[in-house]
């Protein structure tokens, strides 16, 4: 008989983020020998999960929204009767709270090896709101704890996100990893032309204030007072599960104004790419955001603001155009100024695309990772 087969289990609070950002993942490490499970809240995407040979356990109680202490202790307890029955050689913990409660889950059950991904430091480190500062040193404190452990490793998508957790003191430099983002698919994301008529200007994201959606539309309408023609598209829903959503009714009213297009959630990412003259971000901090990765592969040229996460991608006059966050005028005029010159577009996109196949393919985050899994079970 042979050894048995490491047991890898993953823990992410939805199931679309698990088959967007890390089924890809999952699947490598089960050809890779692994076998592997993913712990989520179960919405919509669980049949597509199994297919893939991932076993599939949901979670009940774990939610990013929450703030109840009782629901909170519920969701640590639930973990832990997971951890404890699947018996994970190594566990994958994805965001803020499955790290949080993750760790106390592995220690009460028995799992040294961790891997807590920390993909952008969220609404508790991003928000200026009561609520978030409030929470911020507890979270920290938190994090000093969690993150530490002989055979755990933090991984982290941005050299400003690894400063900052080595310098706040919430992690030894010699257990972080900067891997950038979870890697886009070459094949599936691929350049051509976009669609005639007027050009369209694509946000595609989580429908969040953080993510710049209102500055867009604000430069939507300083754009269309200058006469400049194009659509400005809105492709995503609202989370409702994240503070900083943006309400149905106030997407589906710039909608009516004529200011933008709200196309809502789509499967389809590289045909809406496909469509776009170019694509915005104007978020105010990310890890590594998918969604320019895939622009990057798509050969499109990319605005977006200088902050953590956005300028890793886009590289200022070369694959796009960085612009400060939480303004408006300065993205309106990157917007014209791309827009009057489809011959610098084109070669924005062309250069974006080099850069995605030199730096962000899909396969070289996925071994990226395999090996830190090996160097933990070692």
């Amino acid at each position: 008989m042979g050894a048995e087969r490491p047991r890898l289990l993953f823990v992410v609070t939805e199931d679309w983020y698990f088959a967007s950002h890390r089924l890809a993942l999952a699947v490598a490490a089960r050809q890779a020998g692994y076998a592997v499970a993913v712990a989520t809240r179960v919405d919509r995407l669980g049949e597509q999960i199994r297919s893939e040979g991932i076993e599939l356990i949901a979670l009940r109680r774990l939610r990013r929204s929450s703030l109840n202490p009782l629901r909170e202790l519920a969701a640590i307890v639930e973990l832990t009767r997971v951890v404890r029955r699947w018996r994970p050689s190594l566990v994958h913990l994805v965001a803020l709270k499955p790290v949080l409660y993750g760790a106390i889950a592995c220690r009460l059950g028995g799992v040294a090896a961790r891997v807590n991904a920390l993909a952008g430091l969220g609404f508790v480190f991003l928000a200026g709101t009561p609520l978030a500062r409030a929470l911020r040193p507890f979270v920290k404190a938190a994090l000093r704890w969690t993150l530490g452990g002989a055979r755990a490793a933090t991984i982290v998508q941005n050299p400003d996100d690894r400063r900052l957790l080595i310098d706040e003191g919430l992690v030894d430099a010699s257990h972080v990893r900067l891997i950038r983002g979870s890697g886009v698919d070459l094949t599936r994301f691929v350049p051509g032309p976009p669609e005639a008529g007027a050009p369209i200007v694509l946000l595609m994201s989580r429908m969040l204030w953080d993510k710049g959606v209102g500055e867009l539309v604000e430069a939507a309408r300083r754009l269309r007072s200058r006469g400049v023609n194009a659509r400005f598209v809105l492709a995503g829903d609202p989370d409702t599960e994240n503070p900083a959503a943006i309400a149905v009714g106030q997407l589906e009213q710039w909608q009516r104004e004529g200011i933008v297009e709200w196309w809502g959630h789509r499967d389809d990412a590289p045909q809406v790419l496909a469509q776009a003259q170019l694509v915005v971000l104007p978020s105010y901090r990310e890890g590594l955001p998918k969604v320019l990765l895939e622009a990057a592969a798509c050969g499109r040229p990319m605005i977006a603001t200088d902050v953590p996460g956005c300028r890793e991608i886009v590289e200022d006059g070369v694959t796009g155009l960085l612009v400060p966050p939480r303004e408006s005028e300065p993205l309106a005029d990157a917007i014209a100024a791309l827009l009057a010159d489809p011959e610098l577009c084109a070669r924005m996109g062309r250069a974006a695309r080099a850069r995605a196949e030199r730096e962000f393919g899909l396969d070289a985050v996925i071994d990226r990772t395999l090996a830190v899994y090996r160097e933990l079970l070692a």
